[in-house]
């Protein structure tokens, strides 16, 4: 191990894939920091038991609010990595379906219908000025692409040496379009406007864990549809996306996200073979 302890920042580190980033960081020796609106994670959410792991002390749990620049930028300071880990796969209020708020036609429509937000690279935006508040003003175009573009921003005017940003392998049949163009576009724009930092964009597939259940038929049968997706035309397996893909464990994932940030070599789009030889090569490592 190192003698200089790496820094990282996570934002959304509280999330399922995000809180085993920060424990593979913390596996390192690294110092952690995760940035999310709740702070600590509701662990039985991520993990299969309520009470924290010991390694979660080791990483500073903050709250902030990622389109507040001001709530967080201090946290940036002396940061060698930092990674976006957020994103949402449906707009759709459930709270309002649910409750006859909304009708199950206009959350449809919501999913389904472009949104227009501010450019967050705008000297003028008004993206920080009038950030969403509530869930029903959460977008595919706000927090998929112009989170991660704000974030990397100022991770480079904070002279951020390595940005990480999650990503995705595709889309899928029963999401919107825009699920994928967003982190395509969020891609893009990084890419191009932020080359002072070495920029990783880790698109897994579909990610499962024993700890949350519900996963692991769930993997199964993307297995399985990966598996025949090899014999099926391009253009269908264009139309499966991540369902035409082989799904990794969440620790497989995180475990490659930490590995990758910290080799030089690694920069741009990572698939998931990729994945896992950095997963597989960290894990190497740690038996040295």
């Amino acid at each position: 191990m190192s003698g200089v302890s790496k820094k990282l920042v996570v934002f959304g580190g509280s999330g399922f894939l995000g809180s085993r980033i920060c424990q593979a960081a913390v596996n390192r020796g690294w110092d952690v920091t995760s940035i999310s609106r709740s702070g600590q994670p509701t662990w039985t959410s991520v993990s299969s038991s309520a009470n924290p792991p010991p390694w979660s002390h080791r990483v500073a749990w903050e709250r902030a609010d990622i389109f507040r620049p001001p709530q967080w930028t201090p946290l940036l300071a002396n940061a060698d990595y930092v990674v976006h880990s957020m994103g949402i796969l449906l707009e759709a209020d459930y709270k309002g379906l649910v409750s006859g708020r909304d009708s199950p036609l206009a959350a449809l429509k919501r999913n389904f219908s472009p949104r227009h937000t501010p450019n967050p690279l705008d000297p003028e935006s008004t993206l920080t000025a009038n950030p969403p508040t509530e869930a029903s003003q959460l977008t595919y175009e706000n927090m998929n692409r112009d989170s991660a573009i704000l974030l990397a921003k100022e991770a480079a005017k904070e002279k951020v040496k390595v940005f990480g940003y999650i990503s995705a392998a595709g889309g899928a049949p029963v999401l919107p379009s825009r699920y994928i163009t967003t982190k395509r576009e969020a891609e893009d724009i990084i890419a191009r406007e932020f080359t002072v930092m070495r920029n990783v964009f880790f698109r897994p597939a579909f990610m499962y864990d024993s700890s949350r259940a519900f996963t692991v038929p769930l993997a199964v049968a993307t297995t399985a549809s990966s598996a025949a997706a090899k014999f099926l035309p391009g253009f269908v397996k264009d139309f499966m996306g991540s369902a035409a893909v082989r799904p990794l464990p969440a620790d497989t994932v995180a475990e490659a996200v930490v590995e990758g940030l910290s080799e030089a070599s690694v920069r741009g789009p990572v698939e998931v073979e990729q994945l896992e030889e950095l997963a597989n090569k960290g894990w190497r490592k740690s038996m040295l």
